[in-house]
């Protein structure tokens, strides 16, 4: 019997990386983790979702107290902006988190192999100057962002730049420029907003929000249009020149058209992101990627390779921090010789702007394709705790089955969105119907009574509206 220095090695240590590791060493295993950057936690919470939301969350009080809902409160402020000091308190969040990550392996007895990781064969990889062998290897690298054609990023001059070099900007640019009307771009346009820079989203499609149900991408165009955003919706980026700290964009209607020019400060590039599978030596090992660079897996997460399985953005679906976490651990629990399942079909996704917007399960055009939906709507503006904290954008919309009345979908648009999608998703995982969640008790007065409120409004009876 082969004899290898771990039982696991996971390649990566981003949200899915992290939890595979953790897990497997909760579970008996002997593992080890490859991660090339300095610190842990991968792409979210070094350059991601956590210092992304430190941003968010610091620019939403500052806006509230420049004039916004303070002053509707009868609270009058004049805020002076401390950039520097900002950024600090972003970068002391990411610092913690890290560091509590090493803790995690520390405690856990996980290997931290820093190094850039390759295949020699399915069981043998090298990081660094440094050669291990491991039973089983997960490929947990994430993604990173998507290069535009003719327009370079520098993320060290400032002016054209893509998610991370947006966190570093060292002050707020007068005008914006952000390619990409998706989640990233959205988000970190809003930070920049706030902040005082005049913001132009220039997107492909016709709307906003690839993915997102059409309801919400309608409403979610108002209300960015309403914060004083400019969208240049159906139109391409296809060129960029930079002299000195101005950028200047070429810009065309998608099906052709005359191009204009946009001047710029900082240009944003949020296009996408791509799987990271270059440098790995997959074809030392004969395992292809997919047309997109994914890496294709079984529903446990084994790849055509015996003893390589492959976890996060690496693989088909949605990018996302939560859904890379669920597969981390039932890819350890599916090592470890447990059931480890991930129910692809309830995962839920937040874009964190204000008002946040969050979905999950099928869009009402996604389910019609499916056969007879009922829908429920109901607006934050007839919920009662959200009219008291002057939040009245947005709505929450529940999809049903016609037959069944099992719930298909929920979306919603309201301060606290991210939130009060758990409830949905977690109704979804069992089943619910929208009598279900219509009779399930909610307290008084919350945001989420607007759900329940939907539900109701699915078979003709919402109380409020």
């Amino acid at each position: 019997m082969a004899e290898y220095d771990y039982d696991v090695l996971v390649i990566g240590a981003g949200p899915g990386g992290y939890v595979a590791a953790i897990r497997a060493a909760q579970l008996g295993l002997k593992t080890a983790c490859a991660e090339s950057r300095d610190t842990l936690g991968g792409t979210c919470l070094n350059v991601g979702c956590i210092p992304s939301k430190a941003m968010l969350h610091a620019s939403e009080y500052f806006e509230a107290a420049a004039g916004g809902a303070m002053s509707d409160m009868g609270i009058e402020v004049s805020p002076r902006l401390d950039l520097d000091k900002m950024h600090g308190q972003r970068r002391d969040a990411v610092e913690g988190l890290t560091k509590g990550v090493a803790f995690l392996f520390k405690k856990n007895k996980i290997d931290w192999k820093n190094g850039h990781a390759t295949f020699k064969d399915a069981h043998t990889v090298t990081i660094g100057e440094e050669t291990v062998t491991a039973k089983n290897v997960v490929i947990a690298t994430g993604s990173s962002v998507t290069p535009l054609p003719g327009v370079e990023v520098d993320n060290a001059k400032g002016v054209v730049v893509d998610s991370t070099g947006a966190l570093e900007l060292p002050k707020v640019p007068k005008k914006m420029v952000v390619i990409g009307g998706g989640v990233i771009g959205l988000e970190l346009g809003s930070v920049w907003r706030r902040l005082g820079a005049d913001v132009t989203v220039v997107e492909f499609l016709d709307q906003l929000l690839p993915g997102m149900d059409g309801d919400v991408r309608k409403e979610a165009g108002k209300i960015f249009k309403k914060q004083g955003m400019e969208l240049k919706l159906s139109h391409k980026v296809t060129g960029c020149e930079v002299k000195g700290k101005k950028a200047t964009l070429t810009v065309e209607p998608s099906q052709g058209g005359d191009a204009e020019t946009i001047e710029a400060d900082c240009v944003l590039v949020a296009i996408g992101r791509r799987p990271n599978t270059e440098g790995l030596g997959l074809d030392a090992i004969g395992l292809e990627t997919n047309e997109r660079g994914q890496v294709e897996t079984d529903h446990a997460f084994r790849t055509a390779v015996d003893g390589v399985w492959a976890i996060g953005d690496v693989i088909p679906g949605p990018m996302l921090a939560h859904k890379a976490e669920d597969e981390g651990i039932a890819v350890a629990e599916n090592i470890a010789g447990q059931t480890g399942i991930v129910n692809h079909d309830v995962i839920p996704s937040v874009v964190y702007t204000w008002p946040e917007i969050a979905g999950v399960g099928l869009t009402e055009e996604q389910a019609k394709e499916r056969g007879e939906v009922k829908v429920g709507k109901f607006p934050m503006m007839a919920n009662s705790r959200a009219k008291t904290n002057h939040e009245p954008d947005g709505f929450v919309k529940v999809v049903a089955d016609a037959e069944t009345d099992r719930v298909l979908g929920v979306w919603c648009i309201a301060s606290v969105a991210g939130t009060m999608i758990a409830q949905a998703a977690q109704a979804m995982e069992f089943g619910a119907t929208s009598e279900d969640i219509a009779y399930t008790c909610h307290a008084h007065p919350t945001h989420s009574e607007a759900v329940k409120e939907a539900a109701m409004a699915v078979t003709g009876k919402p109380i409020h509206i």
